[in-house]
């Protein structure tokens, strides 16, 4: 089978902690399960991403009736996704042994562990589930061609938008998404921020004039050095401006604007969640054609048209699908080690915060067929993900950065953070802050109750949760609070500290690294996300949009001209 996916680019520290557990059966179930070889509902852990998950699998005459996850760990914005595949799997196949939901491996291992523990007390043969652990190898097939008006290439922010656009300019399109993926929504699912976007309800209600008051205006201005065209950032700021009104008519509500253009749901609500949600939604009820595990290929030509995508599924069956456009929304290459060796030499040293399903994969057929590629060494490089979790973190008024002995580190960013914390002991990095730059962000606040931050009444009990010398971060503390109170320069940051740290606990910490979070360069879009030849004409039959393209902006750039990229692309249907 050719279409399995394996995770790339996860930090070394989450694979060893979790390797002895791929080769270990689930927990045993309680006392109070049915005789072994009885049938009835078994009470069993498994271990997740996050930790343990607790299900119940019922079991009549040896046969699994029906899996209940009762609770677990696992990030919402997955486990939501996978479980139901996962179920719907073994429950076809009356076994654990079946293909692992991609994007979501650890997940899978977790409930596929469990439910073999429970088929092993019902007196059934099972085999030892491990990480790895997939289903029967499928024999490669071709099926014949399937036709429609537009194809999408991608699931995530700005595939999804792009189908909607399509389906709401020409509500009789025949619209595929195909995602090779076996969850939808990208990276985009896991953002705390939705920025750039201008005009909205949020940002009138908190009287933020400078974009609800000649925004549009306002908004190239804020773009005109961003070396996008003149002609697509006044596309984008229009777009931008509409985009907030769009996704309320979807019932997707970003109800807090925190200054500028940043938005959440709440004030305690990632806004990821909430808006790819909303965007599945709407697409399903507008009557998109989506295919999860069905990943895009090559793409089909007549000439120099495009015509449509060769594309091979979870069954590993191959056909093509014909199209009057076919749109690519396919992601970034944070998660291909090779391609950023390749194109953005020294990035690829670090993981990334990015999905997995950033690989890449048009990247070479762009350039084999002689598309425009702009930027491809541009990076965005998150300075703080937790090890081994990967959520990005930080956003604290004040925090330190200290090593395992506890020396106070530099401020550096991108490429030279990532190496200033490899090359400390273990390769580790501590953030720390107080309760101050707690109550600062939401971001922090969400992770300390998530479990993510160990904590600590004082300077010593935080340096023992976290096993950094004790004396060497209170030194530091020391000399940075020194610094503060006198105004005077910090030797290591180069600059006066904004403050000092709380005198008293409680205090907060976590390890990170720096990160790969996107790629910034990719193939080259017009204003009506049309591709290009290197000679800058219009690839017919072709549009891009979202981490796939080169563009300067990130999520709310991408859903916007997914949408413009649907929309342009239904309006030319013949």
């Amino acid at each position: 089978m050719n279409n399995k996916f394996v995770k790339v680019g996860l930090a070394g520290l989450l694979a060893a902690s979790l390797a002895a557990c791929s080769n270990q059966p689930a927990q045993q179930t309680p006392s109070t399960a049915p005789e072994a070889g009885n049938s009835g509902v078994y009470e069993v852990k498994g271990t997740g991403y996050g930790g343990e998950m607790n299900l119940k699998v019922t079991i009549a005459d040896q046969k699994i009736t029906d899996i209940e996850l009762v609770d677990s760990h696992e990030t919402n914005v997955v486990i939501d996704r996978a479980f139901p595949v996962m179920k719907e799997r073994i429950l076809e196949a009356n076994s654990p042994v079946v293909d692992n939901v991609s994007a979501a491996t650890f997940s899978s291992f977790g409930v596929k562990s469990a439910v073999a523990d429970a088929m092993k007390q019902a007196g059934m043969d099972v085999e030892e589930i491990t990480m790895t652990t997939q289903g029967p190898e499928k024999p490669a097939s071709q099926r014949e061609a399937e036709t429609c008006d537009i194809v999408i290439v991608g699931g995530g922010p700005a595939g999804l938008a792009a189908a909607i656009g399509a389906k709401q300019t020409n509500a009789n399109a025949n619209v595929i998404v195909v995602e090779k993926l076996d969850i939808l929504s990208g990276n985009g699912k896991f953002d705390m921020n939705f920025f750039d976007i201008i005009n909205t309800e949020a940002q009138k209600k908190a009287g933020n004039e400078e974009w609800t008051v000649n925004q549009v205006e306002n908004f190239i201005e804020s773009k005109k050095d961003t070396g996008e065209s003149a002609e697509r950032i006044e596309v984008w700021a229009n777009e931008e401006n509409e985009l907030d009104a769009w996704l309320r008519a979807m019932g997707v509500e970003l109800n807090y604007n925190y200054g500028g253009t940043n938005h959440m749901a709440e004030d305690n609500q990632y806004s990821g969640e909430v808006i790819q949600a909303g965007l599945e939604k709407q697409a399903k009820e507008l009557g998109v054609d989506i295919r999860t595990g069905t990943k895009g290929e090559e793409l089909i030509l007549d000439g120099k048209d495009v015509t449509g995508v060769k594309v091979t599924n979870n069954d590993n069956e191959s056909y093509d699908i014909q199209a009057q456009a076919v749109i690519i929304a396919t992601g970034g290459f944070c998660s291909n080690k090779e391609l950023l060796a390749e194109y953005a030499p020294g990035y690829e040293i670090m993981n990334t915060s990015n999905q997995m399903g950033t690989t890449g994969d048009y990247v070479k057929i762009f350039e084999a067929n002689g598309y425009k590629m702009e930027n491809m060494g541009k990076m965005s490089v998150f300075a703080n993900i937790i090890v081994p979790r990967r959520d990005l973190t930080g956003g604290a008024d004040m925090n330190l950065l200290v090593n395992k002995e506890g020396e106070l580190l530099a401020n550096a960013s991108g490429l030279d953070r990532a190496k200033m914390i490899q090359s400390q002991t273990d390769g580790a990095a501590y953030y720390i802050t107080d309760k101050t730059g707690y109550d600062s962000f939401y971001r922090i606040r969400k992770h300390v109750g998530l479990g993510y931050y160990a904590e600590g009444k004082t300077l010593d009990e935080l340096a023992a949760a976290l096993s950094i010398d004790a004396a060497g971060l209170k030194a530091s503390v020391e000399q940075y609070n020194a610094d503060a109170e006198a105004g005077a320069e910090n030797a290591v940051l180069g600059k006066v500290p904004s403050r000092a740290l709380d005198a008293e606990g409680p205090f907060y910490g976590v390890r990170v690294e720096a990160a790969n979070h996107m790629t910034k360069g990719g193939v080259a879009a017009n204003e009506k996300a049309q591709v290009l030849f290197e000679d800058g004409s219009v690839v017919n039959g072709l549009y891009a949009a979202g981490e796939v393209t080169s563009q300067t902006g990130g999520y709310s750039q991408s859903v916007v001209f997914g949408k413009v990229a649907g929309e342009n692309a239904a309006a030319a249907l013949k």
